[in-house]
């Protein structure tokens, strides 16, 4: 690995205020949003703008943080990665991406997710990543199995949207089995 941050198609970097257009793109999509997230009423520029420009003035790191997927061809703006929900006790966290319509099926989800379990394997001393994906999101489920993930159960009816309830896969990848098939980072 050549640099933590930086894989073969794309780079994980800090938000910044201009990135504000690249999150709005994100939400055009109602069945895009349900994947990822619940659907809210619509937002302004304004508040896209002000809710980018918050995180750009968080600091990096921390129990949480969002990171943008930036394409290393073009240097454009193709989602962005989650860490979450982190337990340094257990030794847990969850992560979550989103990835804009016109960047999918390229590897960058791939990509940006290895990029994130190096990190905080490797670096944060996690032992165990978490991913909850809904049933019916055949990508995603796909994505995480192809990385390792193993699921460890259904929460049956979890989710209300869309006029009925729809249940939640919850799958989880350890240290271990992520360094069996990959490499630890370089020291040199």
């Amino acid at each position: 690995m050549k640099e933590m941050w930086v894989g073969e198609k794309v780079r994980l970097r800090g938000v910044e205020p201009e990135d504000w257009e690249g999150f709005r793109a994100l939400e055009q999509h109602t069945v895009d949003v349900r994947n990822a997230a619940l659907v809210e009423p619509p937002r302004s520029d304004e508040q896209f703008r002000s809710w980018t420009a918050e995180r750009a003035r968080r600091p990096p790191g921390g129990e949480a943080f969002r990171l943008v997927i930036e394409t290393i061809a073009d240097r454009a703006f193709a989602g962005s990665v989650t860490v979450g929900e982190t337990d340094a006790r257990a030794g847990r966290f969850k992560t979550g991406i989103e990835v804009l319509r016109n960047h999918r099926g390229r590897g960058y989800s791939t990509e940006a997710t290895k990029l994130i379990l190096t990190y905080m394997f490797a670096e944060q001393r996690y032992n165990k990543c978490e991913v909850e994906v809904y049933a019916f999101n055949d990508a995603s489920l796909a994505l995480y199995r192809k990385l390792g993930f193993v699921e460890e159960g259904r929460l049956r009816q979890h989710e209300f949207f869309a006029g009925v309830y729809h249940d939640v896969i919850v799958m989880g990848l350890t240290a271990q089995e992520h360094w069996t098939t990959h490499e630890h980072p370089s020291v040199r």
